[in-house]
């Protein structure tokens, strides 16, 4: 291994799930409002690819409009949770650069920017599909759980061309009172406008709320066999 995490804030103290194997691939996994990467490392160790690294950073702790103010981890200000609410745009470009500057340092390790896969659950997978669509590295794909796409009014224009065939994977639960599954199909068309509507998959669930279930993460297993196989 060549380069230092210390470089890199956000992976100083980040969950690493290493592969089995040699690390031909890597996904960098976003937790939701007020979480941490614990439980996705958890998560995706339950569906590990053995050739396979996953990274879960932990959000900066900042204070949250929507939830009165109060300090908790967060990838950037949230005022609302409608298609029309105000948004953080300084704050969702500045955690864009963060998440980038991890991939920056994933490719000077040696693993390749289209065998790296970045997702995440709610907010953190509303920043995914934001870092991924702005990132000047071709990709392997996005996983974005029960989320939606911030700035969205920025985009077409704002996404790189680079990445106008990434492969996006959404699910959504069907009975998610927080970021109801419209949203999650609002978002879907408009992913469609920005890639190769191909490549956008919308999956939902009967009778999940704003969680994750078995049958979801054995899709999110099946999107990363596809888009980083084994080498």
């Amino acid at each position: 291994m060549c380069g230092n995490n210390m470089s890199v804030p956000l992976l100083t103290d980040a969950v690493t799930v290493p592969g089995g194997e040699r690390e031909t691939a890597a996904v960098i996994f976003l937790h939701g409002l007020g979480d941490n990467g614990h439980g996705w490392a958890d998560a995706l160790s339950a569906i590990k690819l053995p050739y396979v690294k996953y990274i879960c950073p932990h959000a900066p702790r900042i204070p949250v409009t929507l939830n009165m103010k109060m300090v908790m981890p967060a990838w950037f200000d949230l005022m609302g949770l409608s298609p029309d609410a105000p948004e953080d745009e300084a704050g969702i470009k500045k955690a864009a650069d963060s998440i980038k500057s991890i991939i920056e340092h994933e490719v000077k390790n040696g693993i390749s920017a289209n065998r790296i896969v970045l997702g995440g659950f709610s907010q953190g997978g509303a920043l995914s599909l934001y870092t991924a669509l702005t990132s000047h590295h071709k990709l392997a794909g996005v996983v974005g759980l029960s989320c939606w796409l911030p700035l969205h009014k920025t985009f077409p224009q704002a996404a790189c061309s680079v990445n106008k065939e990434i492969s996006i994977l959404q699910c959504h639960g069907e009975a998610d009172p927080m970021i109801p599954v419209r949203f999650g199909t609002l978002t879907s068309e408009k992913l469609k406008s920005v890639v190769a509507p191909s490549k956008v998959q919308l999956k939902t669930y009967p009778g999940v709320m704003h969680n994750t279930s078995q049958e979801e993460m054995m899709a999110v297993k099946d999107f990363l066999e596809k888009v980083i196989p084994r080498v």
